[in-house]
This record gives C-alpha cells, sequence and structure tokens, in this order.
C-alpha cells in the first residue's frame, strides 16, 4: 500500500484538531469536534489532545490484536482514552471531547474499514468509484444547518457566533444515542455502532485505490463542488493531497462572510490520505 497524505490547521487556528495515524498496515484520519467559545466542555483538557490521545490508544489497540475486529480495538481505544483524563473531568457531559474518524487495515486479501461520524472513505473498485460514509450525522445535522445557518450573519460576527452555540446545543443532544448519531468521545460503547466493510484486494472487483477525507477536505465535493466524487481519486492522484486542501482554501476565502456556502466557521482543519494498491 503506497499512501501519501496532507494534513492542514484552519489558517485562523492556533492548533490543528485533525491527525493522522499510518502505522503498517493500518492508516486512519481523525476530525476532533470544536467547542466554540462560550460552552463549557466539562473537560480540562483540549480537542487537539483528545484526538492525539484516541489516535496513540488505537495504535496500541491494533498493534496488541492486530487481527482484532476495529470496532473492538476501537472501543477499547476510547475506554483507554478515559483513564488518561486522569478523573479530572466530567466525563458525562455532552460537551466532552469528541472525534470522528475513519480506519482502513490492509490484509492479505482484503482490507477491512470503518467510519464513525463524518469522515468519508471513497473507494475505486474495478474502476467504478464508490462512496463511504455515515450518513446518520448527515440526517441528524440537516434540519439543524437548515435552521442554524441562515447564512444572513457573517461568519465572526455576533449573530453567527450565536447561531454556532445554539446549533452545536442542539447537536449535543443528538450525539450517541438511537435516532441521532454516533461519535468516538467518552462512551466505548459508540465503537459498536460504527460503519464497517471489507473490500477485495485481488480479483476482478479488487479495490485499487482508496482516499480518506475528513469532512473539511470533503468540502472540495461536498460544499464547494469543485470535483465530482467519481472524479476525486484520479485528481488526487495526478495533483496530490495537498492540492486538493489548497483548493478548498481558496474556496474559503472566496466566501469568507459564509454568505454563499452558511457553515460554522471561516475554514476548516482538513486531512486527505490517498492510498494506492499496487
Amino acid at each position: 500500500m503506497d499512501v501519501s497524505y496532507a494534513s492542514e490547521p484552519a489558517p485562523d487556528a492556533a492548533t490543528n484538531e485533525d491527525h493522522i495515524l499510518h502505522t503498517g498496515p493500518v492508516v486512519a484520519v481523525f476530525d476532533g469536534v470544536s467547542a466554540p467559545a462560550g460552552l463549557d466542555t466539562g473537560c480540562v483538557h483540549s480537542t487537539s489532545w483528545y484526538v492525539h490521545r484516541l489516535a496513540d490508544r488505537l495504535a496500541e489497540a491494533l498493534s496488541a490484536s492486530p487481527e482484532a475486529d476495529l470496532r473492538r480495538s476501537l472501543a477499547t481505544a476510547i475506554d483507554r482514552v478515559r483513564h488518561n483524563h486522569g478523573g479530572r473531568c466530567d466525563l458525562g457531559h455532552p460537551g466532552t471531547p469528541a472525534a470522528s474518524l475513519c480506519i482502513l487495515r490492509q490484509g492479505r486479501d482484503t482490507f477491512d474499514y470503518l467510519i464513525l461520524s463524518d469522515c468519508t472513505l471513497v473507494t475505486d473498485q474495478a474502476g467504478r468509484t464508490e462512496r463511504h460514509t455515515d450518513s446518520r450525522f448527515t440526517t441528524a445535522m440537516a434540519d439543524i444547518r437548515a435552521n442554524a445557518l441562515t447564512g444572513d450573519a457573517p461568519i465572526g460576527g455576533p449573530a453567527h457566533a450565536a447561531q454556532v452555540r445554539r446549533a452545536t446545543q442542539q447537536r449535543q443532544q443528538r450525539m450517541n444515542r438511537p435516532g441521532g448519531y454516533w461519535i468516538a468521545a467518552a462512551n466505548p460503547d459508540a465503537a459498536a455502532h460504527a460503519l464497517t466493510g471489507q473490500l477485495p484486494l485481488h480479483g476482478p472487483k479488487r479495490v485499487r485505490r482508496a482516499a480518506l477525507l475528513t469532512d473539511g477536505a470533503a468540502d472540495a465535493v461536498d460544499r464547494y463542488h469543485l470535483i465530482e466524487w467519481p472524479d476525486l481519486l484520479d485528481w488526487l492522484t495526478q495533483h496530490g493531497p495537498h492540492q486538493l486542501i489548497h483548493r478548498v482554501r481558496e474556496a474559503e476565502r472566496a466566501d469568507v462572510s459564509g454568505h454563499a456556502t452558511p457553515r460554522y466557521k471561516r475554514h476548516d482543519d482538513a486531512t486527505a490520505v490517498l492510498c494506492v494498491f499496487p
């Protein structure tokens, strides 16, 4: 598996709340949930701290049990991060640090994948592009975004900040519960609700390429329509992950107020990974 990747913080952010894990046959991307100013999280740690600890604990779990079910390994990682908090945090708080993620693990004849929340996996299988994502998050957020982010309040202003706080509170009410969506936070049970699958690496229907994207990189297709999903893997192969993020940055700067494309923040952390299976 040949792997190339890029991960960049938002230009106006102090830290990158995205993260990449690449160890042996495993590649994963993580997207931390930003905490809006003025909302308590019940935790003394930052989102970036949580994302890095989750990646480290996941790497340990997968190394100890290389062929274990990915859901079980993720549950183990979430549980271990609970202990890393050191008893100083309210882990039952709805704003506790959280992250969406996508994992890909190469085997001898197949690769396994896991998706939790709004990260995306795109595969080239026998020349056909398939997008794999967790539609439960999209469904849960659709009405919140439609009602909260009107586009008439410029990003960075007090009215927009109030919209983001209201939307965040509504999102937290749907997090890790039936009828809502599931994400890695403080409850290991969320891992049991991850989407998983297995795809072939040999034969006429084998996977030739795969891309793992956080939503900041997927915005190139979903939000700004710079590329279509069937063209994404060819585009990444030709231009590379860094250039994909560069194009997203150009689109963000072209609409700094968020009027044309209403969104929570002016820029987002963005991560793209391209895997090629020779």
